[in-house]
């Protein structure tokens, strides 16, 4: 071929324009991989995109409030605070919490703390033989007071440093089993939590239509019965987490409740009802149990006969429940339609050119299709296969 030739191939190359041919391949194989690789993405589009993602949705997150009520009481008969009935004020502390609220389970209890001078604790860092083993001052963060630099009888065999404090001091050795307020779990709350999803002007909350004031006062939460109404029996919170609610009052722990609020608000509106679940938050690995449970102290202060400062100090073990909520709103909208519809017909186009690939690369016959499936027409309406071109002729090679 000489040099005008392969000017001539360049240029009808480059000015050149393919379209498509249409070659119908009885390939039984072939056929079969071409059908199966479209049921495959129609299927893909069909069942995931569209019915489990809902991707021809716009979506939109949840914006939540929670508010809570506990309601119930229980007597109790201990040597240190005598016969004492528990209400709401005493075992809900603090009496308002963010997406949450703590129930007391078990106290230990110091009455008739004040301002005074009295033993330390004895431990390896209190213990002393003599005044000297003190220094006055010393304040350990580990301690209950600041030392005074004098060494006294704790008891009959043991001496420790003396320290400035509300005494007497805290005891706290030994946790009360079983569990002071352990009837807890018979209390109940009322979680009311308000939603709205901002970009469908969608608000709703958990006190449904169908839930009037007569209806409230008598229902409880059950899973199989009563899945609407919104108050709680504590118990059985603490059971569909996993739990021993009689266990688990003796030192504490935290439980989640879930509050999920997934709506597809192509349906009306009344199939949008929050789906409750409970798990317990806090780690409770027998392997990594050190500070298990959740407690904390605080103080109820008075003045006695005397006009002296006096104060009750309570260590609370309790459960802390935590009210999470959660959710997403989809809607149908036509821009995110499109674009997926554009995807599935991208997707589509490809498995011609995967079936093409596997015709002219892995069948005994590709030399032939080949030959059949590229053809050159020139401007006198001749036609020849590729690999006529190939030889620089328009008949057999």
């Amino acid at each position: 071929m000489g040099c005008k030739d392969c000017c001539g191939v360049c240029l009808q190359c480059l000015f050149g324009y393919e379209t498509n041919v249409m070659l119908v391949i009885n390939n039984k194989a072939l056929g079969a991989l071409f059908r199966l690789i479209q049921l495959l993405i129609i299927s893909y589009v069909a069942v995931y995109v569209c019915w489990i993602q809902r991707a021809y949705q716009e979506t939109d997150s949840v914006i939540s409030s929670v508010s809570t009520k506990v309601k119930g009481n229980f007597l109790t008969n201990s040597s240190t605070e005598g016969v004492h009935v528990w209400d709401v004020p005493e075992y809900v502390v603090p009496p308002q919490g963010e997406n949450s609220f703590f129930v007391v389970t078990n106290v230990i209890l110091t009455p008739g703390q004040t301002q005074s001078k009295c033993p330390e604790i004895p431990s390896e860092s209190t213990k002393c033989d003599s005044d000297s083993d003190c220094v006055a001052g010393h304040n350990d963060v580990h301690a209950d007071g600041v030392q005074t630099g004098h060494c006294v009888q704790y008891s009959d065999t043991i001496k420790t440093c003396e320290v400035q404090a509300w005494c007497p001091l805290e005891n706290d050795g030994v946790i009360p089993k079983p569990a002071i307020l352990g009837a807890a779990e018979d209390f109940t709350v009322l979680v009311k939590n308000n939603i709205q999803y901002p970009k469908f002007n969608f608000k709703k909350r958990n006190i449904l239509h169908h839930i009037n004031s007569t209806y409230l006062k008598n229902c409880t939460f059950d899973r199989k019965t009563d899945p609407h109404c919104p108050i709680f029996r504590l118990g059985n919170m603490v059971k569909e987490a996993g739990e021993d609610f009689s266990v688990m009052a003796l030192k504490g722990g935290i439980i989640g409740i879930f509050v999920d609020w997934n709506c597809d608000l192509d349906f009306p509106e009344r199939f949008c009802i929050p789906k409750y679940s409970f798990s317990r938050l806090d780690n409770k690995n027998p392997e990594n149990n050190v500070a298990p449970g959740y407690n904390f102290r605080y103080a109820k202060y008075f003045k006695n006969n005397e006009n002296v400062e006096t104060r009750t100090l309570i260590k609370a073990f309790g459960i802390r429940f935590d009210v999470i909520v959660f959710g997403k709103a989809g809607k149908f909208n036509i821009v995110p339609t499109i674009v997926n519809l554009g995807a599935t017909l991208a997707f589509l186009s490809l498995v011609a050119a995967v079936c093409d690939w596997v015709m002219l690369t892995c069948t005994k016959d590709r030399d032939y299709y080949a030959k059949h499936k590229f053809i050159h027409a020139d401007q006198k309406g001749d036609s020849m296969p590729l690999s006529s071109m190939e030889t620089g002729s328009y008949g057999t090679p």
